[in-house]
C-alpha cells in the first residue's frame, strides 16, 4: 500500500498578492510545495476594477464565483458570471475578469500545472 503525504494549507500558510485591482491569494503551488501537478488560488476584485487581461501559455485554468458578479472576457467572448457559475479556459486564451457588482467579487481558480505561468498585455 502506497502512503501518501498529507498536504494541508491552513489560512496562515497560504501566500496573498496584493494587486491594484485587488488581491491574489494562494493555496496550493509548485512553489508553496505542497502539489506537484496544480496550482489552485482565490482572486478578490474589488467593486468596479478588473484584472488585467492575460492569457496562460502553460495550462488549463477552472474559475468558479463564490461570491459577487463579474464579467468575464474569453477572446472575444464576454459572459456575466455570478455566484455558483464555472468557465473552463483554455491555454493560451486571452481572459479577464471585471467586478461589476457592488460587493467583493471572490472567485477560486484551478490551474493545470503546478508552476502556473501568466503572460499579460
Amino acid at each position: 500500500m502506497v502512503q501518501h503525504e498529507v498536504r494541508l494549507t491552513r489560512t496562515s500558510d497560504a501566500v496573498a498578492e496584493e494587486q491594484p485591482w485587488g488581491r491574489l491569494v494562494w493555496m496550493v503551488s509548485g512553489a508553496l510545495g505542497n502539489s506537484d501537478a496544480m496550482t489552485v488560488g482565490r482572486c478578490h476584485i474589488a467593486p468596479g476594477q478588473a484584472n488585467p487581461r492575460h492569457f496562460h501559455p502553460n495550462c488549463d485554468e477552472v474559475l468558479h464565483v463564490l461570491q459577487g458578479t463579474i464579467e468575464h472576457s474569453l477572446d472575444d467572448e464576454l459572459v456575466r458570471m455570478g455566484p455558483g457559475d464555472t468557465i473552463s479556459i483554455p491555454t493560451g486564451a486571452w481572459h479577464n475578469a471585471r467586478n461589476v457588482g457592488t460587493d467583493e467579487a471572490i472567485f477560486v481558480i484551478a490551474f493545470s500545472t503546478a508552476d502556473r505561468q501568466a503572460v499579460g498585455e
